[in-house]
């Protein structure tokens, strides 16, 4: 069994994974805010080069060498504008530090035991619907090894069982590790999703809507790529039940983030 640990940096907390010891990395909490990458990298690795990106709830993973030329100003994200547009980030050399920010949906880090090199992933409801994570890891086992050498470990994110959605957005998502029929109703496909083993739809008392595990969904998602489940861990933390840690969008309608980070080796 995986574990979660509290650190702290001067006194303020964030959480590492036991999965990912190896490697410099960290969940962070609303408690760093308003720090960005370059003022957070420096609490994982003095030495390393933070990348960031203009995330857009896509499916385009980035490597270092296809952003825009970076200056601290670009990578702090004081200009939004001059950041590439993408939801990942996979290194490429040692000590790189990739981030991705987040306020509800799950932040994702993999790391790569046999080249030390490690992703970054921002993966809501659209980018799961859009397969981010398998995408990522694709590019990220291109650059050698293979799926048993991979470790990912999901951040704090909004769970499943206060998460309201529509049944189109739990459709889309969950056709992505269940088969339905495009000419299948609408009913029907909701409940196919509900009845499958250890669903990650849940039933919801307001008509037309149910409750959707987005981390679930993407477990299911690399389990079904044929990673096991002790390459995989879950983070036991809601961003919108722990408001004492996290920002969350659908609790406070806010644009807050918390960031989260993995340094290559």
């Amino acid at each position: 069994m995986h574990t979660w640990h509290w650190q702290t940096w001067n006194a303020l907390p964030y959480l590492t994974c036991s999965l990912l010891e190896p490697w410099q990395h960290g969940f962070f909490t609303q408690q760093f805010s308003p720090r960005s990458p370059v003022d957070l990298t420096p609490v994982l690795s003095p030495d390393a080069q933070p990348y960031r990106t203009h995330q857009v709830h896509g499916s385009r993973v980035l490597a270092p060498s296809e952003l825009p030329p970076r200056d601290n100003a670009t990578a702090g994200g004081a200009n939004l504008e001059a950041l590439a547009q993408a939801d990942g980030l996979i290194s490429e050399h040692a000590n790189q530090a990739v981030w991705v920010c987040s306020a509800d949906c799950t932040p994702v880090l993999i790391a790569n035991v046999r080249t030390g090199q490690v992703s970054g992933i921002h993966a809501g409801w659209r980018g799961t619907a859009q397969k981010i994570i398998p995408t990522a890891i694709a590019r990220l086992c291109a650059q050698g090894g293979d799926l048993q050498d991979l470790r990912v470990a999901f951040g704090p994110a909004i769970s499943g069982e206060v998460y309201q959605v529509s049944l189109p957005v739990a459709i889309e998502v969950g056709a992505t590790v269940a088969t339905l029929p495009t000419e299948m109703p609408e009913a029907e496909k909701i409940a196919a999703l509900l009845q499958l083993p250890d669903s990650p739809i849940l039933p919801d008392e307001t008509p037309g809507r149910v409750r959707l595990d987005v981390r679930h969904v993407n477990r299911m998602q690399l389990e079904q790529m044929g990673l096991m489940p002790e390459q995989i861990a879950i983070a036991p933390h809601c961003t919108y039940q722990d408001p004492i840690h996290f920002f969350s969008y659908r609790r406070e309608k806010l644009k807050k983030v918390q960031w989260s980070g993995i340094v290559s080796r």
